[in-house]
């Protein structure tokens, strides 16, 4: 996946009104997954990225995760992209829901192994490959 259409998948799930709004979503969420997954992990996400994307994930090889919970993740989330909680828990929803189209099952698995219980919330329910299509 481009860059530029990673970008428009976010602004046309989270429903925001430019391009510059998803990009400030995408970097918020991802600043703030690469402090919660171990370092590694963050980098081969990245690795399977456009290398803008990418970027936002860098910086932390080597280094375990920070354990903080999900309602701590929103917080974190929009501190950095400057909404209340409740808008960035939607943005992030978003974002990730792109990543799990952007990256092979096995890498989206290895992120979600990397994360407790209770970020069922932030996760999609199935694989994209697993999912029908109903012709209804």
């Amino acid at each position: 996946m481009q860059r530029d259409e990673f970008f428009k998948h976010v602004q046309s799930i989270a429903q925001l009104g430019s391009h510059e709004e998803a990009e400030r979503a995408v970097r918020a969420t991802l600043e703030t997954l690469k402090e919660r997954i171990v370092g590694d992990e963050a980098k081969d996400l990245a690795s399977q990225l456009p290398a803008e994307i990418g970027e936002y994930l860098r910086g932390r090889e080597g280094e375990n995760g920070q354990a903080f919970s999900l309602q701590e993740f929103y917080q974190k989330v929009a501190e950095k992209e400057s909404v209340d909680p409740v808008t960035a828990a939607t943005h992030a929803r978003a974002v990730v829901s792109v990543l799990n189209i952007a990256v092979t099952p096995g890498e989206f698995a290895d992120i979600r192994a990397n994360l407790s219980p209770d970020y069922l919330d932030l996760l999609p329910s199935a694989n994209p490959s697993s999912q029908v299509v109903s012709g209804s």
